[in-house]
């Protein structure tokens, strides 16, 4: 088969030795990859991989590199970001909502860049745990702020739609670094806000 330049995945650099695994997936659960419906498949999942898995080519310094100058010292708050990711242990979804809370120490980001921020670490494949430090690591590490608070509530399909089966559960996560885990009064302002 034969595919033209603008078919190529950047995740594909050896384009036919990782749609031929694909290929043996697809027989391996019990289908077969030469029927109609399939023969693309390949294609479209190593195309597909690529924008749910961008995340590794994003970087945190880029993304909170430009900044500008604040005298306000009061909390900004950024809530519902979605996200979707997938787990690393069942590569299936999680699904939640975001929130960010920081306290800027003179300078401020753009706050579509924050949203920029949780897309970038939650499209690769993730534990929730980690992910929501992640976030906070970053804002501490670029922003410099006198203290932020990350919180993610997420659905995980890999509790959904196998394993134990429950489909009402969500996990929660919270990643609090200096101002938000030193002072249980700024938690709390921010906890409030995001309800």
């Amino acid at each position: 088969m034969m595919t033209d330049e603008k078919d190529k995945c950047s995740l594909d650099p050896l384009g036919d030795r990782h749609k031929a695994a694909i290929r043996d997936m697809i027989s391996y659960i019990g289908d077969d990859p030469d029927r109609e419906g399939l023969l693309r498949t390949p294609h479209r999942a190593l195309k597909s991989w690529g924008e749910l898995y961008s995340g590794y080519r994003g970087d945190p310094e880029k993304l909170l590199g430009v900044t500008f100058e604040s005298e306000s010292d009061e909390m900004v708050i950024l809530k519902d970001i979605e996200l979707f990711s997938c787990c690393e242990h069942h590569i299936l979804p999680i699904v939640g909502k975001c929130h960010i809370g920081y306290v800027p120490y003179k300078r401020i980001v753009g706050i579509s860049k924050l949203a920029r921020l949780v897309d970038m670490y939650s499209r690769r494949l993730q534990i929730q745990e980690r992910l929501t430090s992640q976030i906070a690591d970053a804002i501490m590490k670029y922003l410099k702020p006198q203290g932020c608070m990350v919180v993610i509530d997420a659905v995980h399909y890999c509790m959904r739609m196998r394993g134990v089966s429950k489909q009402n559960s969500t996990m929660m996560t919270q990643a609090a670094r200096s101002l938000f885990l030193d002072s249980p009064a700024v938690r709390a302002e921010f906890l409030q806000a995001i309800k």
